[in-house]
């Protein structure tokens, strides 16, 4: 490992990323918490600020991408991409949600922050950006419409589920998880009924091919 102070300072953000929450659990989102990770590393607090110069809202950041690199860690430890998309799905929920709430209140404090009205749009932003982590470490390769369509319903899944893990007081959050494969289910469910109801690519309307039989109905008579 490189010495923290011959780091690059991306790479000094993904170090501060993964030490930042255990203070911001008692500091909050602060330039204190930033500077107790700062002295943890060994490198001055003036340097760690120039890591992460959005204050707040980036040490989130930089602390929601340390998740999304340990999901796909969690999920090519569990061999994943061998399970059934559902199951793929699940695991990457569950193995993002079980790393962000390692850290219950500082994922609190978090998500009161960016659900303030000038932060909506880095927030969406976030949102979006764990879809795809979880949707690329799931083995997702589309590149048309689907995959946008993926995203946001991943997204709004995640969204949800997160609402539902700040109310939920029971034991290893078991009514998140419960939650969660309810919602899973309706998206499967949804996607299962857009199959059965999408035309078939044979059966579309073909301006050709009805005057071509128009023709030949015509000529018959």
């Amino acid at each position: 490992m490189t010495a923290p102070l011959d780091m690059t300072l991306d790479e000094l953000r993904a170090e501060l990323a993964a030490r930042l929450p255990r203070h911001a659990v008692f500091e909050g989102w602060s330039d204190t918490a930033l500077a107790a990770a700062a002295d943890e590393l060994g490198i001055p607090a003036d340097r760690a600020a120039l890591c992460l110069p959005g204050g707040a809202v980036d040490m989130i950041d930089a602390w929601f991408a340390d998740i999304d690199r340990k999901m796909a860690l969690s999920m090519d430890a569990q061999n994943a991409r061998a399970m059934k998309i559902r199951d793929r799905i699940r695991t990457a929920l569950v193995a993002r949600l079980d790393e962000a709430s390692r850290y219950p209140d500082a994922l609190r404090r978090a998500m009161a922050i960016l659900a303030r009205p000038q932060n909506a749009a880095r927030s969406a932003k976030l949102g979006w950006r764990a879809a795809d982590a979880m949707w690329r470490a799931a083995g997702d390769t589309s590149v048309d419409f689907a995959w946008y369509t993926k995203r946001t319903t991943l997204a709004a899944v995640y969204a949800s589920t997160l609402m539902a893990w700040m109310d939920d007081a029971s034991d290893g959050f078991a009514e998140t998880r419960a939650f969660l494969d309810r919602r899973i289910d309706n998206v499967m469910n949804f996607e299962k009924l857009k199959a059965r109801i999408r035309p078939q690519p044979d059966r579309h309307f073909s301006p050709a091919r009805f005057l071509g039989r128009l023709r030949y109905r015509i000529t018959e008579r």
